[in-house]
């Protein structure tokens, strides 16, 4: 079976859907994961926020943002705002699933939206937003190589998982780090079904009891 095909049946069985509709109501944002494959591997797209933005300026991420009132639901919040920042139309995106959701530092309830892209896609970042868009090999994510952890981060649970990658097409290194380091962790383990050479901070093979017992401890926080 081709690669992207072999891989969306794969992350299908990892789809939430509505398993997650219990939850109290919280502030929600969505992030778009865009899978492609180059060169006969997968890879994901990144971008590097711009330094003029107000909060994690400067920092690597997925494509995503804040849950607007127009949109019906996370899937919609991922593609609209994949849409603003780089350009990306919502109907070149071939939505595989959804993810767990993650509450990050702000109380935000994260959720990660998988989808395939052509790789023939050339972004147009909105410089207010973007000021770099960047694909990295999914394989680069289980591997120690350029890999580092931390302990005791606040509001982390478990490693705090770093990553330096240097772009070969134009030399920039940018440093991957806190919740996108973690979500893209968890889309390589489970697309390229493979253990990462570092220890995770939770069980690879049940990835979603873990964020689960996480996600309802930071609520009964709240």
């Amino acid at each position: 079976m081709p690669i992207k095909e072999d891989t969306i049946a794969i992350l299908k069985q990892f789809d939430t859907g509505n398993k997650f509709s219990y939850l109290p109501v919280l502030p929600k944002a969505s992030v778009l994961v865009p899978l492609l494959v180059k060169d006969g591997e997968l890879h994901t797209l990144m971008t590097l926020r711009s330094k003029e933005l107000r909060t994690n300026a400067g920092e690597v991420c997925f494509p995503g943002g804040k849950r607007d009132p127009s949109d019906r639901d996370d899937v919609e919040t991922a593609l609209r705002e994949a849409e603003e920042e780089i350009g990306l139309p919502p109907d070149h995106v071939q939505v595989v699933c959804k993810l767990f959701p993650i509450m990050n530092k702000s109380g935000l309830l994260v959720t990660p939206v998988v989808g395939f892209i052509d790789e023939s896609f050339c972004p147009r970042p909105n410089p207010a937003e973007v000021s770099a868009v960047f694909t990295v090999p999914l394989d680069f994510f289980t591997s120690e190589k350029d890999h580092f952890t931390t302990h005791g981060a606040a509001g982390m649970t478990g490693p705090l998982h770093s990553f330096y990658f240097t772009d070969p097409d134009t030399g920039n290194q940018y440093h991957i780090w806190g919740l996108t380091a973690m979500v893209v962790i968890v889309v390589a383990l489970l697309a390229l079904r493979k253990k990462p050479e570092f220890d995770v901070g939770f069980d690879s093979e049940d990835p979603l009891s873990f964020f689960q017992q996480i996600l309802h401890r930071r609520i009964s926080k709240l």
